[in-house]
């Protein structure tokens, strides 16, 4: 074998084993780590099967330590909650560990308590084994008293930036993987720069904008809210189907504010936050039928629900998913149907039990099934160009099938010819492995 063979396919091989995905679509839950008589505690390998993302919450600061981070198991021992952990991911789920909360602020004012985070939030994620990590600050954790978006002046932003990129540098090099990165800030702290730039308002953007590359999900919390701005200048309230169209449409297309414009996330990168029940926030709740109705017009399957108009009349067919505090209340049948927002997610969205969904836009080409023991078929996103070569390469190297993108979404590949193990494959630059059975 060549020395170029060779170093292509080691870096298909690194490529293929650092790249970690978040489902899509996603169906978000927070999990608690200790028990509510409203809300009692489950086992975490026990909540509902439609979560395929889990975020643990929570890891606080120690009392009394420069931001030394903690998470102690509530119910049962760390190795029992490993355990518990391991078999969700066993099936596919991922599950994150979430910082912060309502109660636990982190506002890293020094180098000291930045180093002091970084560190034991890379000892939590490493002796646990979480898939990632979910930033959840809300209250005094950040605050702004100038600069801009793109330049940031307060500390405790410019140290929680620093602090996750190192934290997803240590986690590559213990896991030799990509560390899933979601965040869920309050809307005051995102939508609402565009009518303040200042304390809390749009205090998030700047670290957004720092991360938008690493994030794989924003689930901004679109309840214990009040009224915001839409990008079209009207106000919304939370509870109603525009105010989910609206804030979720703001995030995906970006808008200007008075510290420069938000550049959108693509909407693969966006989950809609809500409430599961009425007893869970204290206000924002919306029934099934109008997050329904909402998601539907969101993901250009049905007409606008309300008064607000989508930018883009196409819709986001390939936007993230649903996130909801908390599963624990989506569990009990005092507050809502059992599990009626994880149904109403499955309604919406189809069956999520498939590995990919047809429908759904993809960052990057997708071939399933995989393992696969007949054909396979590939998913082409839209940033990949008409004409776009697809190649198919055994483990030394030789190019079994070549394909041409010919523009139609999805291509056939023919491989029952092929001997079965392990090959890997090559388009537009991005690469993978596919085992045939």
């Amino acid at each position: 074998m060549s020395k170029q063979l060779s170093l292509f396919l080691t870096l298909i091989v690194f490529s293929f084993q650092i790249q970690a995905q978040i489902p899509n679509p996603a169906l978000v839950g927070y999990w608690h780590n200790w028990n509510d008589v409203s809300a009692p505690y489950i086992p975490i390998d026990q909540v509902d099967d439609r979560y395929n993302v889990i975020e643990v919450s929570f890891a606080i600061p120690q009392f009394g330590t420069d931001y030394r981070m903690e998470f102690i198991p509530d119910q049962v021992t760390p190795a029992n909650f490993i355990s518990q952990m391991q078999t969700l991911q066993s099936q596919g789920k991922k599950v994150l560990i979430s910082i912060g909360g309502a109660t636990a602020p982190v506002s890293l004012n020094n180098v000291v308590e930045r180093d002091s985070f970084i560190n034991s939030m890379t000892r939590i994620l490493t002796n646990y084994g979480f898939d990632g990590m979910d930033i959840d600050l809300e209250g005094s954790s950040l605050a702004l008293t100038g600069g801009t978006i793109n330049a940031p002046i307060d500390l405790p932003v410019i140290h929680l930036v620093e602090a996750v990129k190192q934290i997803m540098d240590n986690y590559r090099i213990n896991f030799n993987r990509k560390m899933l990165l979601t965040m869920a800030p309050e809307t005051a702290f995102v939508q609402g720069g565009m009518s303040a730039f200042g304390s809390i308002w749009g205090a998030y953007l700047p670290v957004i904008h720092a991360l938008r590359d690493s994030m794989d999900l924003l689930q901004v919390q679109l309840y214990n809210s009040g009224s915001m701005y839409g990008i079209d200048g009207g106000i919304y309230t939370q509870g109603t189907a525009d105010f989910i169209v609206a804030m979720t449409e703001a995030v995906i297309q970006g808008f200007t504010t008075g510290g420069g414009t938000f550049a959108g996330l693509p909407a693969s990168k966006v989950a809609v936050g809500l409430p599961a029940c009425t007893m869970a926030a204290g206000g924002g709740f919306t029934d099934t039928a109008t997050v329904s109705s909402a998601m539907r017009y969101l993901l250009g399957q049905g007409p606008a629900p309300g008064s607000y108009t989508l930018t883009n009349t196409a819709g986001y067919p390939g936007l993230g998913g649903m996130m909801t505090w908390s599963m624990n209340w989506d569990a009990i049948a005092t507050c809502g149907g059992i599990y009626e927002y994880a149904e109403n997610f499955e309604h919406i969205f189809g069956s999520t039990t498939t590995s990919i969904q047809e429908n759904a836009f993809m960052q990057s080409p997708q071939l399933y099934p995989n393992p696969s023991t007949g054909d396979v078929f590939i998913l082409i996103p839209e940033n990949v160009k008409t004409g776009s070569r697809f190649l198919m390469m055994d483990t030394q190297g030789r190019t079994v099938l070549e394909e041409r993108f010919a523009g139609s979404g999805r291509i056939q590949l023919h491989v029952k010819e092929l001997n079965r193990g392990i090959y890997f494959w090559w388009m537009d630059g991005y690469t993978g492995k596919i085992l045939l059975e």
